[in-house]
């Protein structure tokens, strides 16, 4: 795991909702909106959160809002008083307000926060991906327990491929082994040259594409190329909504290529009672990436209000 694949991940993130400008807006805006009665009105004012009162934050994309719904309406649930400050901006400014307790929970993606701590980690597992965050991390902040839910790079199938190998979204990248000379992978052109690309699936898979289209990073002309079979394999991120709407297939990356990218809060420590801190616990353990890749596309392909949809999960969930 690089810092350029994380760093990378979330430049994709931003390419990908720009290219989608009237969905990605509706999405932040609702997400603003959302929560427009116990939002401060300057998320970087940097206030730091009164003694009864939980501040939930988010990044400024709609994943990052929709999960920081998820985590104050859990709160809420238990008679917790919450209020929010979304779409703050990157890990870099959120980071520091969580440090001065500003905000006192942030969803955060485990590996990416490594990768932002210490760039040279190389963790195998989520154990001690998480272990090297805790060795980094500001000891005024403390993490609560990942989710399976995971949002990370990803050897992805349009459907006519899936039905015609007979692959489903239960088959492993390996499975791949005796038909990816037949096929085309897109991606970022650093996805030809890096570990976490080609040269990964090479060495920790035995997989060797037909050729290779250097596209766009995760975003429209990824997408567009999938659909149209211009490529029949690309990098997909694991809860980009395209996946639902055009029956895509992720493959199962079972060697951890890709390393680690599963939602888990992060917290500034004394701001959460144990209720509180069981509560986002069991939001961990119920959220998967098929169920996070669901609510993005409910907000962002939909247009639904992310809280709204966050209250929706929370009670199918039975956690409301």
């Amino acid at each position: 795991m690089t810092s350029n694949t994380h760093t990378s991940r979330f430049i994709r993130r931003h390419r990908s909702a720009a290219a989608v400008a009237l969905a990605a807006a509706t999405a932040l805006l609702a997400g603003c909106s959302s929560s427009s009665s116990d939002t401060s009105d300057d998320p970087l004012k940097g206030e730091k959160a009164s003694g009864d009162t939980v501040v939930v934050g988010s990044n400024n994309f709609a994943e990052s809002i929709l999960l920081a719904d998820i985590y104050g309406e859990a709160l809420k649930a238990k008679g917790i008083k919450v209020t929010y400050k979304p779409n703050i901006g990157s890990r870099e400014t959120t980071y520091g307000l969580l440090k001065n307790g500003s905000i006192s929970v942030l969803p955060e993606y485990n590996g990416a926060l490594l990768a932002y701590l210490d760039s040279k980690a190389t963790p195998k597992t989520i154990e001690e991906t998480t272990a090297g965050i805790e060795a980094k991390l500001d000891s005024k902040l403390t993490l609560l327990e990942p989710a399976k839910a995971q949002d990370k790079d990803s050897v992805t199938l349009n459907a006519a491929t899936a039905k015609k190998y007979n692959l489903t979204d239960k088959s492993s990248i390996a499975d791949l082994k005796g038909i990816a000379k037949d096929l085309v992978i897109g991606g970022s052109p650093e996805f030809q040259t890096r570990h976490q690309g080609l040269e990964g699936l090479k060495s920790v898979y035995g997989v060797e594409f037909k050729s290779f289209k250097a596209l766009d990073a995760g975003g429209p002309l990824t997408q567009a190329a999938l659909k149209k079979d211009t490529v029949q394999a690309a990098d997909i991120f694991t809860t980009d909504p395209t996946i639902s709407k055009e029956k895509f297939v992720v493959l199962q990356d079972t060697e951890n290529l890709f390393g680690f990218a599963n939602v888990q809060p992060l917290v500034y420590k004394g701001s959460l009672s144990q209720e509180g801190t069981d509560a986002l616990n069991a939001v961990s353990a119920k959220l998967d990436t098929a169920a996070l890749l669901d609510l993005d596309t409910q907000v962002q392909l939909e247009n639904k209000d992310p809280l709204d949809v966050a209250k929706a999960w929370l009670k199918s969930a039975g956690l409301d």
